[in-house]
């Protein structure tokens, strides 16, 4: 356990500063409302694809660690939700913002690790095998962020409409949010990669 979870920690803080790299070395896409998924789109792909490697090697061995030491239907509903998270994120380094699969890594990766991370912080500190209980800062934080990407994601979807531009996979890119347009997602998403990455590099911290 304690050797995957210091690899867990290793891969999840490399995730992380690949996507800091990614924000000097391809300024031309705003943090502001340009999803971190774009970064595809310019010269360092392959830091991108690091990036969502890592975050799915991480998951997975932060999964793989606690199937040994949870016990209940839903702690493993946690475990294999973690898992499917993991999954996602390998996915969204093979399909690229441009593949029609990229969805699908969205839907495996994006939505579950809320889930899993309530259902095992609970778990974890009810059965004593954690007991900080500022671990429930992390975990409600994911799905904290996950709504706030929806909303500004709705929020700008709306401006564009309001503003006469269609945004689909048939439109050309769009380089210049227009006035009046609040394009805030790109900060959101940035935060969501956060707050699932730390939750689980805090986790397997303490599992050390």
């Amino acid at each position: 356990m304690k050797t995957l979870a210091i690899l867990s920690i290793l891969t999840g803080a490399i995730s992380l500063l690949s996507l800091l790299t990614l924000h000097f070395t391809s300024p031309e896409f705003n943090p502001r409302w340009r999803m971190v998924s774009e970064y595809a789109l310019g010269k360092y792909k392959w830091i991108l694809t690091l990036f969502f490697y890592m975050w799915g090697a991480s998951s997975l061995l932060l999964a793989f660690g606690l199937v040994s030491i949870v016990s209940g239907f839903w702690a493993y509903l946690g475990v294999i939700l973690l898992a499917i998270s993991g999954i996602g994120a390998i996915c969204g380094g093979l399909y690229d913002v441009n593949h029609p699969k990229h969805g699908m890594a969205f839907a495996l990766g994006v939505p579950t690790l809320p889930i899993a991370a309530v259902f095992l912080t609970y778990h974890l500190l009810n059965v004593g095998i954690i007991s900080n209980i500022n671990t429930l800062i992390f975990a409600h934080s994911t799905w904290i962020s996950l709504i706030l990407m929806a909303l500004s994601m709705m929020l700008m979807f709306s401006g564009f409409k309001k503003a006469g531009i269609k945004w689909d996979k048939d439109s050309p890119p769009i380089t210049v949010v227009p006035k009046g347009v609040i394009a805030i997602v790109g900060y959101n998403n940035r935060l969501l990669v956060f707050c699932y990455i730390i939750w689980v590099i805090y986790i397997a911290y303490l599992l050390l």
